[in-house]
């Protein structure tokens, strides 16, 4: 097989940038090595910022989201028993953010590549990315073993992935941080208590009210990291959520039934450098932010319209300069993300042991946004996203 552009990944990020190729006459094949039902039904992020909103509806993949998604004009915060709203059109010039999961999305974007893009293989399985100069993907599918030669690949295959592992360890840095706590999250079968986010800072933790339909809700609790989702039973979860979430104006926490549990652990991780040759990295392949931010998703979405406006004006001009700084330019914006998701955390989080100073300077952090017009506006800024490019 060859191709302009091999994929490896059929996840949002490698999707999208399938369709925005294939939109601009451009040739890729994308290897998934897990089946169709498992991409559709992989439970991962719901909040899609404006820029990655406008992206899907130019590449014809908003026709749905429009119609089912749920559009935000802002986000609640949650402290000291008080409610705070923060206003995203009034502070950001009319951006908002959109609650729309990654399945729906994920559904959207295969639906078109098996109706008009280029090859879509799914269980096929990528096992090695060889030559980054001239660049091959062995991969395994129907039993059997095949090479991809591409032009360019872009691994879109998440932080477990080949890609990563084809840059020369001594030529990478790395940053990471763990924290000492997860997220406990459920879904369950009741409408939202409330028709927007809201964020909790607790002495007891941090919780977070979210939703995924009218009638659906999707909810999170910190956790100690290691925390197992069985340990925690269902009356037990909706007796400490109504805690966290409690307000001095009576506010009241509807129950339902819980019909998923899962512990998601907490961590930032950077790459870089982004490129390597003709190999490009893109989305947790290259970088991983705490979902406090609700980056992830959006940041992938950013790296594969980077690339795609590379490739583009590679094609257009013969000048590679924009597939040159390919990885500066978006590590720019993923320090951004990981900035912004990294204060979220630590704003809202209660960290193990901390002392009462940290307590009061975490509650300073919030009280300074509630007063103040310039501190809301870069909270808002970040929510609803750092510009593409």
């Amino acid at each position: 097989m060859r191709t302009t552009v091999g994929i490896i990944g059929a996840g949002p990020a490698g999707l999208l940038l399938a369709r925005l190729l294939h939109d601009a006459g451009i040739d890729s094949v994308v290897l998934e090595s897990r089946d169709r039902a498992y991409v559709e039904q992989r439970q991962r992020a719901g909040i899609l910022e404006q820029g990655t909103v406008d992206v899907l509806r130019a590449a014809g993949a908003g026709e749905r989201m429009d119609r089912e998604g749920l559009p935000h004009d802002g986000i609640e915060l949650r402290f000291a028993g008080r409610r705070h709203r923060v206003d995203f059109p009034a502070l950001t010039g009319g951006r908002s953010v959109t609650v729309y999961a990654q399945t729906e999305v994920c559904k959207d974007l295969i639906a078109l590549q098996l109706r008009d893009g280029g090859p879509l293989l799914f269980e096929a399985e990528a096992l090695a990315v060889e030559d980054t100069d001239s660049p091959r993907v062995r991969f395994r599918h129907e039993g059997a073993e095949g090479v991809l030669e591409c032009d360019y690949v872009v691994g879109c295959d998440g932080f477990w992935g080949v890609a990563r592992k084809a840059i020369p360890a001594e030529l990478t840095q790395v940053f990471e941080r763990t924290y000492p706590f997860g997220w406990l999250g459920i879904l369950a079968d009741v409408a939202p208590s409330h028709d927007e986010l809201v964020y909790a800072r607790h002495d007891r933790g941090f919780a977070l009210l979210s939703m995924r339909s009218p009638s659906v809700s999707r909810l999170y609790l910190q956790v100690p990291a290691g925390t197992e989702a069985e340990e925690w039973g269902d009356e037990e979860i909706w007796d400490e959520l109504e805690r966290r979430f409690e307000t001095a104006d009576g506010w009241r926490l509807e129950r339902g039934p819980i019909t998923q549990k899962s512990v998601t652990p907490m961590r930032s991780y950077v790459h870089e450098p982004m490129r390597h040759g003709r190999l490009f990295l893109a989305g947790d392949a290259a970088h991983i932010v705490p979902p406090t931010g609700a980056k992830g998703l959006n940041l992938a979405v950013g790296d594969v319209v980077t690339f795609a406006r590379a490739l583009v004006h590679r094609e257009e001009t013969g000048s590679a300069e924009l597939l040159d700084a390919y990885s500066a330019t978006c590590l720019r914006r993923v320090w951004q993300a990981e900035r912004f998701s990294y204060d979220m955390t630590t704003m809202l989080h209660r960290v193990p042991g901390a002392t009462p100073f940290e307590d009061r300077l975490q509650l300073a952090r919030l009280e300074r946004i509630a007063g103040s017009r310039a501190a809301e506006t870069d909270l808002a800024e970040g929510y609803t996203g750092f510009p593409f490019g």
